[in-house]
């Protein structure tokens, strides 16, 4: 089977500089893959003669006008660039000329023209942001990243499930554990949604393991950590400045005095191998998940062999059927949902604190209910 795959050249901080190289190096290393190279005509075709692959046949350029800008507002991107890279590479995935998508532009921008572009499953409410962070255990993977700010607890649901496809299609793992972010490991902790979101994990058909920490995170507790992209996105970022700090405090220290230098060299296979094992390249390529189609997001700042490893990833996630497994594993989970979410709507009604505000709402003077709250079949949020 031949992997179809678009790539948004002109996305990320280097363009076609970093995209085509990294392109180039990689259909030449798969034999089954042909990629389609989105952006503007001249500038692809440039980076290609540089590296000698003007005349690659599972190399096909696609021209489109406009590029969308790291710093365009999300609105530029949707309704006035309808040519962009971006949106012509979508629309290859949609119109089935490609399979899954690769790009390092604005994350905000890819993920608002892929949900309108791609549309969301059927029962996926918020698409995701999935990423391997490197754990103890190889790597664990965590979503949401910062696609959805606040979230419900059936979102997280949502999250777990997509978690669950992604890495049973990718590792081979037909249970993979499941583990909800929280401030403790105790049930009791955490706020109203982290609780609810709780019991409808445990209601579900997934492999709940049950609250997490931080710190489980980089010990490999689970394969997948589950929380909203607020949390994520810190945790992330966060991750990513320690990686650094402790990266250039070991430089600083090696490079010291004579004596620290000359321990350097001793020392250096061991360094090359800790570099590799934690190396961010290495784990470049998030996952879109929860459309209708299969999107990755690489970042900004990828130099061509972290852009190249986002290109393996979206490969690895067609070969692998993510986006098949992902519909069943909704379609699996959908009236265990149902089932915990009524349970814990009567379990909430009949609560002493309900029933006062019942009987409070009764009454002649009582206060309407405030503008835009939705009917979902959970209480909102506290």
């Amino acid at each position: 089977m031949t992997v179809k795959i678009t790539i948004d050249c002109m996305g990320g901080d280097h363009g076609p500089a970093v995209t085509v190289p990294a392109a180039v190096n990689f259909v030449r290393s798969h034999p089954d893959a042909h990629l389609m190279l989105v952006g503007i005509e001249q500038a692809i075709r440039a980076q290609l003669k540089k590296a000698k692959a003007v005349d690659e046949p599972r190399l096909t350029v696609v021209s489109a006008t406009e590029v969308v800008a790291m710093d365009d507002p999300v609105e530029v991107a949707l309704r006035k660039k309808k040519d962009s890279s971006m949106r012509v590479a979508l629309n290859l995935v949609k119109d089935g000329e490609a399979q899954t998508c690769i790009s390092a532009g604005n994350t905000g921008a890819l993920m608002a023209v892929s949900r309108y572009v791609l549309k969301t499953l059927s029962g996926i409410e918020r698409p995701a942001i999935a990423f391997a962070m490197p754990s103890q255990k190889g790597y664990t993977t965590v979503l949401d990243l910062g696609a959805n700010v606040d979230c419900e607890p059936e979102h997280l649901l949502q999250f777990a499930e997509m978690g669950h496809a992604l890495v049973s299609a990718i590792e081979g793992r037909e249970r993979p554990t499941i583990g909800l972010l929280n401030i403790g490991e105790e049930v009791i902790k955490g706020n109203e949604t982290i609780k609810r979101a709780g019991e409808l994990l445990r209601a579900s058909t997934l492999n709940f393991y049950g609250n997490v920490e931080g710190n489980d995170i980089y010990k490999g507790t689970t394969d997948v950590v589950v929380c909203d992209g607020f949390v994520g996105n810190v945790a992330l970022k966060t991750s990513e400045g320690l990686a650094k700090m402790l990266s250039d405090m070991i430089k600083e220290e090696f490079t010291r005095s004579l004596s620290s230098k000359l321990m350097a060299l001793v020392a250096m296979p061991v360094l090359k191998r800790f570099r590799k094992r934690v190396d961010p390249a290495q784990y470049n390529g998030a996952a879109l998940l929860g459309l209708r189609g299969l999107v990755i997001k690489s970042h900004g700042s990828a130099e061509a062999y972290g852009f190249e490893w986002a290109i393996k990833r979206g490969y690895d996630a067609v070969k692998n059927g993510v986006l098949e497994r992902l519909v069943r594993a909704m379609e699996e989970n959908a009236q265990p949902a149902r089932d915990a979410g009524a349970s814990t709507t009567a379990a909430h009604a009949a609560s002493p604190a309900d029933s006062a505000g019942a009987a409070a709402a009764s009454q002649p003077n009582s206060l309407p209910n405030p503008p835009d709250t939705s009917g979902t079949a959970l209480p909102t949020k506290a």
